[in-house]
């Protein structure tokens, strides 16, 4: 059937919103753990306001909507990201993809995401007159491994997955009268994804889940982790006006998002690029109480590209990223 790919890609859509309609009504709050996974990685990315669920060609699809790696057209791209979060946590993340026949069996890519929490003073109850005692020097931690696959599987419509492993340590425990607990998780998660080109000059749809999994428990409370869909469109402003777009192009997205354990959002992005070489960047995120604008820019040249993204972040002051590419 010729248009089977849009049919398809309209059935996931529609599964995968579902729960966003019914989940409209309630508040959600706290009801899931390890939310390393929900901080943007991708300095690009973020200073769109994280509205990246259609972007493709780069490696960093993989931390977004891994059916983006299926159209990447070189043979190799890497990327190192570096996100001062708040109250001095740093995320680290990698992402690499390989195209070794042109997307003619797929792409596949490797992503790794590292969060360093600092130190923390543990304590112990105790018999004395302030109640406890200090015990060792903790640092906790958290990391993400994945393997991700995406391809083409007409000049529309691309797919793609991750598996990875999740885990987060947050040091030892003492408990009087029992044993000493290492306060460590881990499970195994899966994230998925679609892009559908719609041929209607560079108008594009896209649909993601991420962080699907079993439940976790670090004593006796289950939590989920930050599970979130994702439905969202791109396309090019110039398309509708006449300018030289080998020169210049002003791409704008929008995503709705459905996270598990807090409101949905919209997330809206502009990015305007000059001569593929500069590129200035702006994004907003509803719904945040501490942020909304986001804002950044890109240098790109000899396969090279550094990319820089600024987030007020209210009474945190700022969030500021880092992303280094290198594409051959």
């Amino acid at each position: 059937m010729k248009n089977k790919p849009l049919h398809i890609f309209i059935f996931l859509s529609v599964m995968a919103s579902l729960p966003i309609s019914k989940a409209l009504p309630q508040t959600k709050l706290a009801q899931t753990g390890f939310q390393f996974l929900s901080v943007g990685t991708d300095a690009r990315a973020s200073a769109m306001g994280e509205a990246f669920n259609t972007m493709e060609g780069v490696s960093s699809a993989l931390f977004y909507n891994p059916a983006g790696l299926a159209r990447m057209t070189s043979f190799l791209d890497v990327a190192v990201n570096h996100t001062g979060w708040i109250v001095d946590i740093n995320h680290y993340a990698f992402s690499l993809a390989l195209n070794p026949k042109q997307g003619k069996y797929g792409v596949l890519g490797i992503s790794v995401m590292m969060v360093d929490y600092g130190e923390l003073q543990g304590t112990m109850v105790w018999g004395n007159s302030s109640g406890f005692i200090d015990t060792e020097i903790m640092n906790p931690s958290a990391m993400a491994i994945g393997l991700g696959y995406g391809r083409a599987l007409t000049d529309r419509f691309s797919v793609g997955g991750q598996i990875k492993y999740v885990t987060q340590a947050f040091g030892k425990s003492v408990i009087p009268n029992e044993e000493v607990r290492k306060n460590i998780a881990g499970a195994i998660a899966f994230d998925f994804g679609t892009i559908y080109r719609t041929g209607f000059k560079s108008l594009a749809f896209g649909m993601s889940v991420r962080n699907f999994s079993k439940e976790l428990k670090f004593e006796k409370e289950g939590f989920q982790l930050p599970l979130t869909f994702k439905i969202g469109v791109s396309i090019n402003a110039f398309d509708f006006v006449k300018v030289d777009q080998d020169n210049h192009s002003l791409l704008v997205l929008l995503d709705a998002s459905h996270p598990r354990s807090y409101p949905e959002h919209i997330n809206l992005g502009g990015e305007y690029v000059y001569k593929k070489m500069f590129a200035l960047r702006l994004g907003y995120v509803s719904g945040q109480e501490e942020y909304g604008m986001t804002m950044g820019f890109g240098l790109k040249g000899f396969g090279l590209s550094a990319n820089y993204s600024y987030t007020p972040f209210g009474v945190f002051q700022s969030v500021q990223r880092f992303t280094i590419c290198f594409s051959k």
